[in-house]
């Protein structure tokens, strides 16, 4: 098994991660719907919006899928994040990067990936939309194009996300200068 290599602009990758306030947040329903979107869309049983940190790659929406998180060290999408291009791994028994990966085992294995890389507004690759089959399966033209679609509508909830938490930002602080301003006020 080959683990995912690690980008040349890991640190930068990993603020533009950190700032989006993401990490280990609850589920969304914003994300969520795009998940499930995907998944039917596709026909495809499992579909995830997957943020690559240092160690694993996080869930922040699930659909088919029961656990969080991996090591980042097993993860596909670690291997996505390195191009802008969709991943397609139609079987991934078949890949050398996989052979002995412990996500090709067990009841529901990792057989094929698809992963549509998300990018930060600076073009940082985040993380993916990805969506996960138990079965080799085709995946065309047209199937790569439904999943960028889709990832594109990830991206604007994230940046979404990101402008409405620094607009809240902006009032509490607008909120505190009033207080200050009016608590001064003599005479």
């Amino acid at each position: 098994m080959k683990h995912p290599p690690i980008p040349d602009n890991e640190p930068e990758r990993l603020q533009a991660l950190e700032e989006t306030g993401l990490l280990d947040t609850a589920p969304e329903a914003r994300f969520d719907r795009l998940t499930r979107l995907a998944s039917q869309a596709l026909g495809i049983p499992v579909a995830l919006v997957s943020l690559v940190d240092e160690q694993r790659q996080w869930f922040k929406s699930a659909v088919g899928l029961e656990v969080r998180e991996t090591g980042r060290d097993i993860s596909f999408c670690g291997h996505a994040i390195h191009s802008d291009d969709i991943m397609v791994i139609t079987d991934a028994r078949l890949d050398p990067r996989f052979e002995g990966n412990p996500l090709l085992t067990g009841d529901k294995p990792v057989i094929f990936y698809a992963g549509a890389p998300l990018h930060s507004p600076e073009g940082h690759r985040l993380g993916t939309l990805c969506v996960i089959d138990h079965a080799p399966r085709r995946f065309g033209k047209r199937e790569e194009g439904i999943l960028r679609d889709i990832a594109d509508c990830v991206e604007q909830e994230i940046r979404s996300r990101e402008v409405s938490t620094l607009y809240r930002e902006v009032l509490e602080s607008e909120r505190r200068s009033r207080a200050v301003i009016e608590g001064t006020r003599v005479g």
